[in-house]
């Protein structure tokens, strides 16, 4: 039988999708009983909106499974190469950071895990390690629509330690409703093996498919309402994930636009702190990150993940076009 690795790329992006969703399909179900049984439980913010008090209790660290999923999916369909050594570290790397995160969490039995300081330390270090193997093996410039470069030399390693940790956040901060992040980083990892296929980047293509197969399959336990939630290890291992792939393939700014709803989230906070800070209390939304505010503004929370699905369609097709 030939083997999948030398399959042609669509195929072998079906094939890690399919792995990857299968894999999650099976497996969700008996995480929610295991980390049930280990006291792996969802802790809530005190200043959340009320109606999320609900969720306490709820298994959390099921982004464990999509991560597993991840790799070996990855690793069956596409093999290994550098560029797939490079995305699957960055998938690693940040969701062991939010492996410690809600571990502390669930020890604490609050929702106070790592502080601010120490985790943006951690991915900054991660991030500058990574982005000093990018530099050695790959690039050290930012592409630009239409195929130029920017040469950035040895600041190089530092744009990716920022853009690893910055990416890696803004799906962490979106990941306070059933379902929202991980369809969101379904839509965008399809978009980038997309983008990956066209700049003759397979592997990439393949790990991408992977991903997208596994945040989709992830929504069987995790719509709403939530049976398990992925935690921070999931969201912080799709963040990073999803940027790596994007360093691997000089893929930043098309990623952006492909992650415009985890952009804009990200945004809402940064925006949110400068307002209050600048003004001495006053607000520029009800509540942050962005999906907050629109639940204070009365709709309901399938009303807003329903919604920012719509916008993350839109941002998958304008990232393709725009990567073309």
């Amino acid at each position: 039988m030939t083997p999948v690795a030398t399959w042609p790329v669509w195929a072998q992006a079906v094939v890690a999708a399919a792995l990857a969703g299968v894999a999650v399909l099976a497996a969700g179900p008996r995480a929610v009983a295991l980390l049930s049984a280990l006291g792996s439980r969802q802790q809530i913010r005190e200043d959340a909106p009320a109606r999320h008090q609900a969720k306490a209790g709820v298994p959390t660290m099921g982004g464990l499974v999509i991560v597993g999923a991840v790799v070996v999916a990855t690793l069956i369909a596409g093999g290994w190469t550098g560029r797939t050594a490079f995305g699957l570290a960055g998938l690693l790397g940040f969701g062991a950071i939010g492996f410690l995160d809600d571990l502390r969490k669930v020890r604490r039995g609050r929702n106070l895990g790592l502080r601010a300081r120490e985790r943006l330390a951690l991915q900054l270090a991660l991030g500058l390690l990574l982005g000093g193997i990018a530099a050695a093996t790959m690039s050290t410039s930012v592409r630009l629509p239409g195929g130029a470069g920017v040469p950035l030399g040895a600041a190089y390693a530092l744009f990716v330690a920022l853009w690893l940790a910055g990416f890696a956040n803004a799906v962490n901060l979106t990941d306070g409703l059933d379902g929202l992040a991980a369809g969101l980083a379904a839509a965008a990892a399809a978009g980038l093996a997309v983008v990956a296929a066209r700049r003759a980047a397979p592997d990439v293509t393949v790990a991408a498919a992977a991903i997208a197969g596994a945040a989709l399959a992830f929504l069987s336990v995790n719509a709403h309402p939530a049976r398990l939630i992925m935690g921070d290890v999931g969201s912080n291992a799709l963040g990073g994930g999803l940027a790596a792939l994007a360093v691997a393939t000089g893929a930043e700014l098309p990623m952006l636009i492909l992650g415009g709803v985890f952009v804009a989230e990200a945004v809402s906070v940064l925006a949110q702190v400068a307002y209050f800070k600048a003004t001495g209390g006053r607000r520029i939304f009800r509540m942050s990150p962005l999906h907050h505010h629109f639940e204070l503004a009365g709709w309901s929370e399938p009303q807003v993940v329903r919604r920012f699905y719509a916008a993350g369609s839109v941002c998958l097709v304008l990232g393709v076009v725009a990567a073309r």
